[in-house]
């Protein structure tokens, strides 16, 4: 694709879109996980207290991961307002429409993200010596 092609207006409106039906779909899904915690009913008995408990924690960690994504996906409604959509943090070279189907929050180009990670794991190793 032809640089000047890359995140034109209707690339642009098609990610607006779809960032936007993610968003919603993420606070409905935030919506539902907030009202299965309200309606729990402490149980009485010891095993299935702990069982119920072991839920809310699933249902807390689902709840910090779309939280998080959230942000992902006001941050990428940003730089769409502001023309970075679609480019790498890192290097400002274009990330790609493959990668940004896949992954419309994504802020990295796949090699930049695969050095990211490496470093990452690289010092996330160095700190459990």
């Amino acid at each position: 694709m032809a640089k000047r092609s890359y995140m034109n207006e209707r690339q642009q409106a098609f990610f607006h879109r779809r960032l936007l039906t993610l968003r919603e779909g993420t606070l409905r899904t935030m919506e539902d996980l907030q009202a299965s915690l309200r309606a729990t009913v402490r149980e009485p008995d010891e095993v299935d207290q702990a069982a119920q408990e072991e839920e809310q924690r699933l249902v807390l960690r689902a709840l910090d991961r779309d939280t998080h994504l959230l942000d992902k996906i006001d941050a990428a409604l940003r730089r769409l307002a502001t023309g970075e959509y679609g480019y790498c943090l890192e290097t400002g070279e274009p990330i790609g429409i493959e990668r940004l189907l896949a992954r419309p929050t994504a802020e990295y180009a796949i090699d930049a993200k695969t050095r990211r990670e490496t470093v990452e794991r690289h010092y996330r190793d160095e700190r459990r010596r």
